[in-house]
């Protein structure tokens, strides 16, 4: 009775936020026990899009840890630089505060893009496994060689658009976001809708940049732990050709297929999404 009494409090008095530098305090979600599976969200949501992953992950017995970027949902949203940098040193701080260990790092689109960039510049802190989901990466926008997914063109009007209304921004985004326009129901994407609006404007433009600028090609090379790349084949914002590319920079990693998604496969195929990160992590 102690021990489910100690487990209780331990639930209780788990932080919601932590400070990561003076005035940016970054929202937590951390619930459950066992082996911790730490999910890192996409533009421009926050760590509630994975409302329908942490009940499963909870009740196979893991430790979930869900961080909300600086600048998103319900974390702290300061002026200065939004660069994949700087998101893996938040993390970083995150986990080493938590004392995390041996855990599942995710992330989904440009949380993708920021775990990989964590895993390379702290050689797998904290991390054991890598799981990507619908990853912006290795790179977002098409170069010389590089002739995938979208053009640089493409997210400078995204960039222009938020300047002047960007809950058109996140409406156009919505019509692309699953493999049909009514893969999602309403109600579940209004609840999207209401996550992204919680973002800061600033925040929403100056990640748009880090997408369109910054090339993950080096930093996969440096990515040694078992790597798991869960991809939509209909996704329209990071294209499936996108995890092929991810395949092939990162050694021994494998993709997961998801034939009926688009970019929200989490939300798409929720059932097989959960039970293959359950797998994965169990591993």
């Amino acid at each position: 009775m102690e021990k489910v009494l100690d487990k209780l409090m331990a639930g209780i008095t788990r932080a919601e936020y932590i400070e990561v530098e003076p005035n940016v305090r970054l929202h937590i979600t951390d619930a459950g026990e066992g082996r911790p599976v730490v999910l890192i969200h996409g533009w421009p949501l926050s760590d509630e899009m994975f409302e329908y992953q942490y009940n499963d992950l909870i009740n196979k017995h893991f430790r979930v840890i869900g961080i909300t970027l600086r600048g998103f949902g319900k974390s702290d949203k300061p002026y200065g630089k939004y660069n994949y940098d700087v998101h893996a040193l938040d993390i970083k701080k995150v986990l080493s505060r938590l004392d995390i260990k041996d855990a599942v790092l995710g992330g989904f689109s440009m949380g993708g893009s920021i775990v990989i960039r964590y895993v390379s510049a702290y050689n797998g802190a904290h991390v054991s496994k890598l799981a990507l989901f619908g990853a912006a990466a290795p790179i977002w926008t098409q170069r010389k060689d590089f002739p995938y997914n979208l053009q640089q063109s493409a997210v400078d009007d995204l960039i222009k658009l938020n300047s002047k209304d960007r809950p058109k921004l996140l409406s156009d985004f919505a019509k692309i976001f699953s493999a049909t326009k009514t893969s999602l129901n309403e109600g579940i994407g209004s609840w999207l809708n209401g996550i992204c609006l919680s973002a800061s404007s600033y925040a929403t433009a100056q990640c748009l940049i880090a997408l369109r600028d910054t090339d993950l090609r080096s930093d996969m090379a440096k990515i040694k732990i078992p790597t798991v790349i869960m991809h939509g084949k209909k996704d329209k914002i990071c294209s499936f050709d996108l995890a092929g590319q991810m395949k092939t920079g990162i050694s021994g990693s494998h993709i997961v297929p998801f034939e009926n998604s688009g970019h929200s496969l989490f939300l798409e195929e929720t059932r097989k999404f959960n039970a293959e990160l359950i797998k994965f992590a169990g591993k």
